[in-house]
């Protein structure tokens, strides 16, 4: 199964962008790992909150297959220990989804649609994070999952 961690526009300071490259590079070693970067909304700041999560929405949709298990990074969303992510990473890695898709939404979070549309909402705390953060921390975590499914020496429980 592929993984693949979505990202609406790029991340500002560069640094943030970089720490997302490390860890997608980590990953690459574990399992067929893709970091992509989604086309930002022209013209956003002239549009409302609502106008721009629905203009959001359409280029996800737009790059979605059906059989993908879409999950939306969330602070509304369950959240787990380290160890209760790994268990449920493995679950979803052999399930029968050819794609299971993380995606971290704009600076307005998402679309009631896209909401909808997701197979499960995931939350890394009941705290809010900026968009930019939450992309390096939630990475760092998937690459703590794998080397936890793998009895690798990075987690210290």
């Amino acid at each position: 199964m592929k993984v693949a961690f979505w990202r609406i526009g790029k991340s500002s300071p560069s640094y943030f962008e970089e720490a997302e490259e490390e860890y997608a590079h980590r990953l690459s070693r574990y399992l067929p790992f893709e970091l992509q970067t989604l086309r930002e909304v022209r013209k956003s700041g002239k549009m409302s909150p609502e106008s721009l999560k629905e203009k959001e929405e359409e280029e996800v949709l737009r790059l979605l297959k059906a059989s993908d298990y879409l999950i939306l990074l969330d602070e509304k969303g369950r959240s787990f220990s380290s160890l209760a992510f790994a268990k449920w990473m493995e679950t979803r890695l052999n399930s029968n989804a050819r794609r299971l898709i993380f995606l971290a939404g704009g600076a307005y979070g998402f679309s009631n649609a896209l909401r909808q549309r997701a197979d499960f909402l995931l939350s890394l705390s009941p705290m809010t994070f900026s968009h930019q953060l939450v992309r390096p921390v939630f990475l760092e975590q998937l690459y703590r999952a794998m080397t936890i499914l793998k009895n690798e020496p990075y987690h210290n429980e």
